[in-house]
């Protein structure tokens, strides 16, 4: 549907995301943000940024302080909310973004990716259509991690034979649900 320059697509949960004629994003991002202990510190402040930019919507998922919980409630959470459609993407902190990572992409339809540089965030999004970044805390300072989230946050999935290859992977998932081999 186009309307006075903008186009009108409906996202899996069937709610509006409306692009201008250069086809950029015009109403909110909506992004889930959780982390254990290992990343509440980092959690923290990448949600204060998020809001602080005002074009982005903010789910909080936990942790809610810095006490010992375990890494995979929270990703899975926040993995739950992408997948349902009731985020647009996520953001999942730990000591390192491997653990959150790992727990994430058991969920069907997620492809949670550790990035350490802003390389790795650009072509996660662009090749790998990546919808969760994962961040360690221990690993990159906050200054980078800023950096890191706002290249992952303007980069765009390319499609083309990158789109070819995200099929494959969600056609391998489709065979595990159904139980059946995969060779």
């Amino acid at each position: 549907m186009i309307r006075e320059g903008k186009k009108l697509i409906l996202s899996k949960k069937k709610q509006a995301v409306i692009y201008n004629e250069g086809f950029k994003r015009v109403n909110s991002l909506r992004i889930g943000i959780g982390s254990d202990h290992g990343g509440y510190n980092l959690k923290e402040l990448i949600k204060n940024y998020l809001k602080d930019r005002g074009d982005i919507e903010v789910e909080d998922y936990g942790t809610f302080d810095s006490n010992s919980v375990d890494y995979p409630d929270f990703a899975l959470k926040v993995a739950c909310a992408v997948a349902s459609g009731d985020v647009d993407r996520g953001i999942l902190c730990c000591g390192t973004g491997i653990g959150v990572a790992i727990a994430a992409n058991k969920v069907p339809g997620i492809r949670a990716a550790v990035c350490s540089d802003t390389f790795s965030a650009r072509m996660s999004r662009e090749h790998n259509d990546a919808n969760i970044l994962c961040l360690g805390e221990r690993v990159v300072g906050p200054g980078l991690a800023l950096e890191i989230l706002r290249v992952w946050l303007e980069s765009e999935f390319e499609g083309g034979r990158h789109k070819r290859r995200i099929d494959k992977i969600t056609d391998v998932e489709r065979q595990y649900i159904k139980g059946e081999s995969v060779q």
